[in-house]
């Protein structure tokens, strides 16, 4: 186990570009979800003001 940690002396780096990797996903993850919230109620806004002015 301790081994697979420290592959053979580059375990620092290889674990902290996996963690570093994980957070970028995560974010670009969020990032996609608000967008996409962002454009659903952008979308309503327009129908309801389109549908009020008819």
């Amino acid at each position: 186990m301790n081994g697979m940690f420290a592959m053979g002396g580059y375990g620092a780096y290889v674990w902290s570009c996996f963690g570093i990797t994980l957070i970028v996903l995560v974010i670009c993850v969020v990032q996609g979800r608000v967008r996409h919230n962002r454009t659903l109620k952008d979308i309503s806004a327009r129908l309801r003001a389109m549908e009020t002015k008819s």
